[in-house]
This record gives structure tokens, sequence and C-alpha cells, in this order.
């Protein structure tokens, strides 16, 4: 990074710094959230004004050795000894240098910076255009461990659950939708579950609760839990991932009440997604297990599931299970939406291996892939390309060629091979 870079990056704080001061009507979705970072907005407690901008913190945070020197001849910014800070004692002026020194891109990714020179005829930013493209902080990892604290400190019970669960704030998903090939049918739920959050008060005027419960039904990797993750972060909702195997702890007088904790934890955190894997170890339970406090807990499990609805409490369920013909009628009847994730096709082969080698690129026959692919899943699939990548740079390549994801398949089915011998 040049030395001009730089101090186009320290205006852009102090720019920003000075306009959020002067704007009372912006808030912490008006930062981008590196600025979230800059200015110390790591909770959920909201914003203090007046920002200040210290030698220190851009140093720390910006990783600038040396901000002062970066800016000492610069016409528009000021520091002051005394506390060590920088300020600017005119926006407009220093707006115009900003502008007039190849700002442009640093307004384009920042609302703030937007809502100021959207006002300028000559600037072309749309406010609400930038700040629609900026991740909310509702959606951060910092925003979510600030709730956390919060429901814990008020309900201290609630600490066991934490230790039961997985939970990934939207931000920190990397599965989205558009990297993912989805059935029709999947599209179809995701654009329901949608239209159900958009919605939830004209639904719960009307009295329509049994919305938003899920069971996602298919082989392994097939994409349950990619689609499961994708959806927390197209609908900016946190997950709550439990594994039901996880849950029963060896002291199984507690499972019951460990299963209820969760359940109260997803609705203090809502909205959310609360994905329960394994669901066919209800089933199991229900059906060999003769001890009476596992039992107890799968029947806690099955009320819970009873009460917890996305109208009423904003928790989107999801369950997941590899094995559907395990699930008795009691489990079934507690989902409104059964959704299938089965083998892809010979078409959605060719469309994931187009998907997952896009990145790289590769001059490959997809169609002739597609067909050598039979039987595998989208899992297997991802596999065999990261297999085909790792042969090519062995062999001291960077482009992706046939015979590379050749190899991937054959290693794939090979495992495949081993995977199925009797040892015994």
């Amino acid at each position: 990074m040049s030395g001009d870079d730089e101090t186009l990056i320290i205006l852009d704080v102090l720019l920003c710094a000075e306009i959020f001061n002067q704007n009372p009507k912006l808030d912490v979705n008006d930062l981008t959230p590196e600025h979230r970072i800059m200015f110390g907005l790591g909770t959920a407690s909201g914003i203090k004004r007046p920002i200040t901008v210290s030698e220190s913190t851009i140093r720390r945070v910006l990783q600038i050795q040396d901000p002062r020197g970066k800016v000492a001849d610069n016409p528009v910014v000021i520091y002051e000894e005394f506390g060590q800070r920088f300020r600017i004692p005119a926006l407009e002026a220093a707006a115009k240098w900003f502008m007039g020194h190849g700002g442009m891109p640093h307004i384009k990714k920042n609302p703030a910076l937007a809502f100021y020179f959207e006002q300028l005829d000559s600037s072309g930013v749309t406010y609400q255009e930038v700040k629609a493209l900026n991740p909310p902080f509702e959606d951060s990892r910092s925003y979510l461990d600030g709730k956390i604290s919060e429901i814990i400190a008020a309900d201290e019970r609630l600490r066991t659950a934490m230790d039961l669960i997985i939970i990934n704030a939207p931000d920190e998903i990397e599965q989205q939708i558009d990297d993912l090939v989805c059935t029709s049918e999947q599209r179809d739920i995701i654009a329901k579950m949608r239209t159900a959050i958009l919605h939830r008060e004209f639904l719960l005027k009307h009295r329509i609760h049994e919305v938003g419960k899920l069971l996602f039904v298919g082989p392994p990797g097939t994409g349950k839990t990619s689609l499961a993750l994708a959806m927390s972060h197209a609908m900016h909702m946190p997950i709550l991932e439990v594994r039901l195997s996880m849950v029963t702890s060896q002291y199984l007088g507690e499972t019951s009440k460990n299963i209820d904790r969760i359940f109260e934890l997803a609705k203090k955190l809502s909205p959310c997604i609360l994905f329960i894997d394994e669901f066919d170890y209800v089933a199991k339970s229900r059906v060999t297990d003769d001890h009476g406090a596992m039992k107890r807990a799968v029947n806690s499990l099955l009320k819970n599931i009873d009460k917890m609805n996305l109208v009423k409490n904003g928790v989107l369920l999801i369950g997941a299970t590899n094995h559907p013909q395990l699930l008795d009628e009691a489990a079934w009847r507690r989902f409104d939406e059964v959704v299938e994730f089965s083998l892809p096709s010979e078409e959605m082969r060719e469309r994931i291996l187009k998907k997952v080698t896009q990145s790289v690129g590769c001059d490959c026959d997809f169609r002739y892939l597609a067909a050598q692919t039979d039987g595998l899943s989208g899992s297997d699939l991802r596999m065999l390309v990261k297999e085909g990548i790792l042969s090519s740079i062995m062999d001291g390549r960077k482009a992706l060629l046939q015979s590379d994801i050749e190899k991937g398949i054959q290693m794939v089915k090979s495992r495949g091979v081993i995977r199925n011998l009797n040892w015994l």
C-alpha cells in the first residue's frame, strides 16, 4: 500500500467520523464493518457520540505505522497534541480534497460518506444503494456475542445450552445460496420462508401459525447442512446448530432440561434458525431405548417443537435426517414441510462441477465428466475437484485440466470401494 493510499484511508476514517457526528439520523448500519471496529462499536449496546480518532487507534486497527507523518502536510487535517487525536476542522473543504485526490472508490463502499456526498451534484453516488450493499451490524459476530451475553446475564441457566450447540452469525457463513445448485423445490421453500418472515404480523393476525418447521431428508453429502447455513446468510438470521446425539449427556437426567434450554435460548435469540441434525436419533431412541430418562428427553424435544413456530417466535426450525424411514408418525407430523435432497441428476452434476471450478477455471468437457460421476453426491463432487486442484499443483501447474478432474473421480470412487469392504 502506497503512502498516498494510506493518506486516503486516514481521510476516509476522519470524514466518516465527522459526518457521523454531525448527522444524528445515521446509525451503526451506516458504518462499514471496518469502521465499526475502528470506532469501538463492538457490542449491541449502541453508539456513543462524538466519535474521536486517535493516532494509536489508526496504528492498531489500520496497521499504518506513521499516521501523523502521512497527514503532516495535509491542509484539511489537524493533529491535536493533547489527546493525540486527528480531526477535520472544515468538513466541506476536507470532502473536496478527498474527492479530488481519488476518494470515490471509498465513497461507493461507505454509507456515511455516500450520505454526505450524495448532496454534491458531481458525486453521482446514491446513499440508499451504497447502504443496501453494506453488511448489517445485526449480521455480525460482535452483535450476536453482545446479545448472547445479555441473555446469559439475565438467565445463567442458559449458559449450559451454549456448550451443546454451535452458533454462527450470518456474516460468518461461507455458504451462499448462489454458490449452491438447488432444485426448484428447494428454491420454492426459501422463497416461501422469506415471504413468511416479511409478513409475520399478517400471519399472526390471521392465526396462521404452523409455518416454518422444515424437515430436510436425503443421503449424506446432498447439501442439507449447506442449504441451512446458506439460508442463515440469505435471511440475515443467526443459526444454532445442534446434533441430538451430542445433547444426550452421560447424566441422562439432565438431557431433558438441556433440550428445554436450547429451545429457550433460540426464542430469546430470535429471529434465528434452529437447525437440528441427526433427527432420526429421535426415532431410534423412541423405539429401541427403554431408559425412562431418555424417553422423557425425546418427549421433551417433541413438545418443544410443538410450541415453536416461525410466526409466533421468530424461529425457523429445520430438522435434517439421512434416514427418513426411521421416523415414526409422531416425528413426521411435527413438520409442515418436507424437503427432499436426493443424489444429483446428471444435469445437476454438470452444473455443480461448473460451479465448483468457476473460480479456478477448467477447460473440461463437463457433460462427459457428469456422465462419469453417476451416484456421487454434491459433497463427493466438491471433494474430487479439490483433489484435482491438488494434483495440478503437485505437477507444478495452476491450470486445472480434465485429467486432473478424472484423477479426482478415481480417488473418490476408490474411497467408496474401501468404505464398503467387509473386513470380518
